[in-house]
């Protein structure tokens, strides 16, 4: 990044609603001494960044001229004097709390996330502080890669940390949405059993090829835990 850059586009939400989401010129970000400036690649959409743009998510947290989105991936450029993780060149996406390191989360968590209101990576550009980056798998591009951070992470802490989700299990999957995709992606290469409810068999397809074994469209069958008991003779826990 050469030092002659001082600006960058970015879009800010004046008032809520998607409609007053303006493309700016703004001053690119400050580097803290522990803090990465990263290019960014690619962003990826959740409801949380809707229910921001529509102010109908914590409007009373939401600051003036918002950079909203959470998620992104992109390319380190420049490194504060104090950063020891990263180089320039590498490729990593943000974490959605912008404190929480490790343990239980404070009751102030809420005030230090990326994309409100903290600013977001829909911008040329995004400070990361060191500890909230995270390598970007070589194996995925930024647009991959940026789906990460909220739907991935939430999925694993579901089935693996907090599940503790062994081979052979068998695991129900509500949706076709974010989370559930990435729940049913890796409870697969886990060798777990995937049942999948949705509202379409197209829908049910497509979750079959991502590695769902057996798919439930529950608008054919509403009464589709009873066949979820079916299917596993009995066995197995409902969660909603």
């Amino acid at each position: 990044m050469s030092n002659d850059i001082k600006t960058m586009k970015a879009w800010r939400l004046q008032a809520f609603g998607l409609e007053n989401l303006t493309l700016d010129t703004v001053e690119i970000p400050t580097v803290g001494p522990n803090d990465v400036l990263i290019k960014v690649g690619a962003v990826s959409l959740n409801v949380r960044d809707k229910a921001i743009v529509d102010g109908i998510y914590e409007p009373d947290m939401i600051p003036k001229q918002l950079i909203p989105v959470s998620d992104a991936a992109g390319t380190v450029v420049k490194v504060g004097t104090n950063v020891t993780r990263y180089k320039i060149g590498d490729r990593v996406t943000p974490h959605l709390y912008s404190k929480w390191i490790e343990g239980a989360p404070a009751p102030n968590e809420p005030d230090f996330c990326f994309g409100a209101p903290l600013p977001g990576g829909l911008a040329e550009y995004m400070v990361i502080h060191e500890e909230l980056a995270v390598l970007a798998p070589e194996t995925l591009t930024d647009e991959e890669a940026s789906t990460l951070p909220i739907a991935a992470l939430t999925a694993w802490y579901s089935l693996i940390t907090y599940g503790n989700l062994q081979a052979e299990e068998t695991v129900v999957i509500q949706g076709t949405g974010g989370v559930s995709i990435f729940g049913i992606q890796i409870a697969h290469s886990l060798g777990a059993r995937v049942i999948a409810t949705t509202s379409s068999d197209e829908k049910g397809k497509m979750a079959q090829e991502l590695g769902a074994d057996e798919i439930i469209n529950y608008i054919t069958t509403p009464d589709w835990a009873k066949e979820v008991q079916r299917l596993t003779n009995g066995k197995g826990q409902i969660s909603y």
